[in-house]
């Protein structure tokens, strides 16, 4: 890592974040829905479908804290620097780690949901870096660098689950148990503050050169976000495929464990395997297809692509199964994400990368509120792979959308 290359500083800073998100993964169902682990938090008298909508609705609350505060980071980001803030949502990160290890320790379920609002309400780590990069890139290398993210996703969802099932099985270690994995992502963000102040240089030539920031925006991002024409329909598309993959990340660990008997462990190795085929396709497959296609053509399949492999997700009798469509997942999804995000940040000005960023971030983080409130009830009425079959129809129904939505950007 040196100052006059920042992608190490912000890449290592995304993986961080996602490993955090990916911890949660093979974890969070066994504190709440499998009531024969040693690690499920409620009352033995607590249903099942208590359970599900329990944790519906604590994996709303991390979106539901970003959703409010996305928007003012990408606004202080402009007006402050993207350095102060990044420090800022990093350190919360770690406390917000630190706060879930502590709930899960002391068994209190109010102290995991104050955990996640707080984790969600400070942690703007994406939304900044996302700004970052697009201050240091090209137009021609948006794609690749925004690639990063995806990467770094990627490389988190290998990590963080893997860890998540590992750290927290006393089997590997006696002492292990569901808090460690929290106590090391919160260590890891603690070094990755001082990796930021010491090593990241500002990126934005345009701070001090804005307005005000104001703090009730969030709301008014949503209305805004839809009367910026260049933006409208990007907005649109990427509002419809986040609340359909919010339905798939929700509960999709709920469906492996009911539907297939994944134990933590196994729950983890598969994200790991889903993982490797994302950083693999941010690190090759992203790069060569951007040589070729751009942007808008990519998407116009890459997003049906990820509705059909969720839709086979529940359709196969065998896990084995699992193995053999998850790369074509993972190419979808990676291919979605980087080249979403390159289109918007190509769309908007160089003055107001943070702000757009804030606005999508904004978007996002409601997108993926809504949906884990509803698939728990959707779980509880119908069955644990509703929510995957709904998250597969309605991100197909972005990709139509944008097919006839979606002029081609030039810039």
């Amino acid at each position: 890592m040196n100052k006059k290359n920042p992608l190490g500083v912000l890449f290592f800073t995304i993986f961080l974040d996602m490993l955090g998100f990916g911890i949660l993964i093979p974890i969070i169902p066994v504190l709440f829905a499998s009531p024969t682990s040693s690690h499920y938090l409620l009352a033995s008298e607590t249903s099942i479908e208590t359970g599900y909508v329990l944790l519906g609705f604590l994996v709303a609350c991390y979106a539901f804290g970003q959703f409010f505060a996305a928007p003012i980071i990408g606004q202080f980001s402009d007006t402050l620097g993207r350095r102060k803030l990044l420090i800022f949502s990093v350190f919360g990160t770690a406390v917000g780690h630190a706060l879930f290890a502590a709930g899960i320790l002391l068994r209190s379920v109010p102290l995991l949901f104050a955990a996640r609002l707080f984790a969600g309400a400070t942690g703007g780590n994406i939304v900044v870096a996302q700004a970052a990069i697009a201050d240091v890139t090209t137009p021609e290398n948006r794609a690749k660098n925004f690639g990063l993210i995806g990467a770094a996703f990627g490389l988190g969802f290998i990590i963080g689950p893997f860890i998540g099932g590992k750290l927290a099985d006393p089997g590997v270690l006696s002492w292990f148990n569901p808090t460690t994995p929290f106590w090391f992502a919160a260590c890891l963000s603690v070094v990755n503050t001082f990796l930021v102040f010491y090593f990241f240089k500002e990126t934005n030539t345009y701070t001090q050169k804005r307005g005000r920031v104001e703090w009730g925006k969030a709301l008014k991002n949503i209305a805004h976000a839809f009367r910026i024409p260049s933006l409208r329909p990007l907005f649109i598309t990427g509002f419809i495929f986040q609340m359909g993959f919010a339905f798939y990340v929700s509960f999709s660990a709920v469906y492996l464990l009911t539907h297939f008997h994944f134990s933590e462990g196994m729950i983890g190795n598969y994200f790991a395997y889903v993982g490797i085929w994302i950083v693999f396709t941010q690190g090759v497959v992203t790069r060569l297809i951007n040589r070729w296609f751009r942007e808008h053509s990519i998407l116009q399949h890459s997003l049906i692509a990820v509705g059909l492999c969720i839709l086979a997700i529940v359709s196969i009798p065998h896990s084995f199964l699992l193995y053999f469509i998850a790369p074509f997942f993972a190419m979808a999804v990676g291919l979605t994400q980087s080249n979403m995000m390159a289109l918007i940040s190509r769309s908007a000005s160089q003055e107001t990368q943070g702000e757009i960023m804030g606005i999508s971030g904004s978007l996002n983080a409601l997108a993926q509120t809504i949906p884990p409130l509803f698939s728990g009830m959707a779980a509880v009425f119908f069955s644990p792979a509703a929510p995957l079959t709904i998250a597969g129809v309605m991100i197909i129904c972005s990709g139509f959308y944008f097919i006839t939505h979606v002029r081609n950007v030039r810039k």
